[in-house]
């Protein structure tokens, strides 16, 4: 794979239910994260390791990601003539110049599989990257998925991002087993949809950053249904391994999911730490609150 990965994927066509009700109007990919929404999140790291085509698979009542997205004819008008030039570059800039997005419709809820299946037609015979707005990665340094490219356009393979879980929580990841694991990567020998404790290969959890070879997309259209009546993605990744080699990578950075409402929080309570602006007063506000609380001791 020493192809240039210019496309990514991101599926954004979930209806959210863990965060009703706000998300019965906005999509949870747009709930903020300090002044971003989550999805810009995910798009700067994509645009990070060098995508200039960002296809969201959607379904037809979710236009708020779309809207985010499109110019904002009214509201540079106003910006502009108030003079609030910093504020209108912001506006601009959620995409950078160079860099388009595609929107996809997936018609039913059929899985993540299916979700990338539906964006065949926009990325054709080249391999790409699937990024799931769930998964908030912090880091200083470069972006999980700028750390993947790398590894996929070094070693020709397609490239999985893994984290260590709990053994107690294999049940809710799709779980590897890896040989000639070295520094931060491995072959995937196995992967499994979300065992059991009893059956998993190990801990090593598979999270939502993938780079993919265009093979996976032949072999989702010959996926059958799996757990939940869904088209899992996982499957077709195991039918995967008998024919290339994808590795399994420990990326450097913080995974927050952002599915869940604590890891909203975490990933809330991170950025406004490491804010420019706002790091020393979220910083003041944690030891008042914690103070009040009584579970940190001010002197």
């Amino acid at each position: 794979m020493t192809q240039r990965i210019r496309k990514a994927v991101f599926p954004v066509a979930g209806l959210g239910t863990r965060f009703l009700p706000a998300t019965k109007t906005v999509p949870k990919e747009m709930l903020p994260i300090v002044d971003r929404p989550l999805i810009q999140y995910a798009v700067d790291e994509a645009v990070e390791a060098g995508c200039d085509t960002l296809i969201f698979v959607t379904n037809r009542y979710k236009h708020a990601v779309a809207d985010y997205f499109d110019k904002a004819y009214e509201l540079e008008q106003k910006l502009e003539k108030a003079g609030k030039h910093e504020l209108l570059e912001v506006v601009r800039n959620v995409i950078p110049a160079g860099v388009r997005a595609v929107f996809v419709t997936q018609t039913e809820a059929l899985g993540l599989g299916h979700a990338v299946l539906c964006a065949r037609p926009v990325v054709g015979d080249e391999p790409f990257a699937v990024l799931l707005p769930d998964d908030l990665i912090w880091n200083r340094g470069p972006g999980a998925l700028a750390q993947m490219v790398d590894l996929a356009q070094a070693t020709g393979s397609s490239v999985i991002a893994t984290q260590v879980v709990p053994k107690e929580q294999t049940s809710s990841y799709g779980i590897v087993a890896t040989s000639e694991f070295q520094d931060r990567a491995g072959r995937i020998t196995a992967i499994v949809e979300k065992p059991s404790p009893e059956e998993a290969p190990s801990n090593l959890a598979v999270v939502g950053r993938y780079v993919l070879s265009p093979r996976i997309f032949p072999l989702l259209e010959a996926t059958a249904p799996g757990r939940g009546g869904e088209i899992q993605l996982t499957d077709a990744i195991s039918a995967l391994l008998a024919e290339d080699e994808v590795l399994a990578y420990r990326f450097q950075g913080t995974r927050f999911d952002c599915g869940t409402h604590i890891g909203l929080i975490e990933a809330t309570i991170r950025h406004a730490l490491d804010h420019e602006l706002l790091s020393e007063a979220a910083q003041g506000f944690m030891r008042d609150a914690l103070s009040e609380l009584g579970v940190l001791d001010v002197q």
